[in-house]
């Protein structure tokens, strides 16, 4: 598992399409993906302490389990497959270890909000993960790990699917990408 944390949230001004980017926290490795208006501004909404005059959706969740006694550990971005994205929700309840299926999108809005880490599985990371060159443009990581276990090459096919990520990204106003963020 790769430790990852919220760099930022972009919306292309072409597409209006929304993407969270995590990064690596012990390397310059950024994973883009795309997300849901409506859970674009819940994250954002915790980001910035930004006040809501009723509780959404994912701060009810934060809200039922807490009082159910249970405690959120971390998220995990575990899976990729035909393009979708999958997250876990991981928790303790009562000593006992509980994980829950999830959009990416919504475990993070949930991370945010209980303060829990958030790591990315090795290959889906290996996958999916970008590199940026001196222009601020992002570029596929070369080698990877399969879902069985074993190291090697991202395939012609994988990166052709994944060039549509790799082309909004490209779109997006990154000129603050991969500087540090005043916290």
């Amino acid at each position: 598992m790769i430790e990852a944390k919220i760099h930022s949230i972009r919306m292309s001004l072409v597409t209006q399409h929304r993407v969270v980017i995590l990064k690596e926290v012990s390397a310059e490795r950024y994973l883009p993906i795309w997300i849901g208006a409506y859970e674009a501004d819940a994250i954002a909404v915790e980001l910035q302490d930004v006040s809501v005059a009723r509780p959404l959706t994912h701060d009810l969740l934060r809200s039922i389990i807490g009082e159910l006694g249970a405690t959120v550990t971390r998220i995990l971005v575990n899976d990729l497959h035909d393009d979708t994205f999958y997250a876990r929700i991981v928790m303790d309840v009562n000593g006992r270890h509980v994980e829950v299926d999830s959009r990416p999108s919504d475990a993070i809005a949930l991370a945010v909000r209980v303060k829990s880490s958030i790591f990315v599985d090795e290959a889906v990371m290996d996958k999916a993960g970008v590199l940026l060159d001196a222009d601020g443009n992002s570029k596929p990581t070369t080698t990877g790990t399969t879902t069985s276990g074993s190291t090697g090459e991202r395939t012609k096919v994988d990166d052709e699917k994944l060039a549509v990520f790799r082309d909004f990204i490209n779109s997006l106003d990154i000129d603050d990408l991969g500087k540090p963020k005043d916290d």
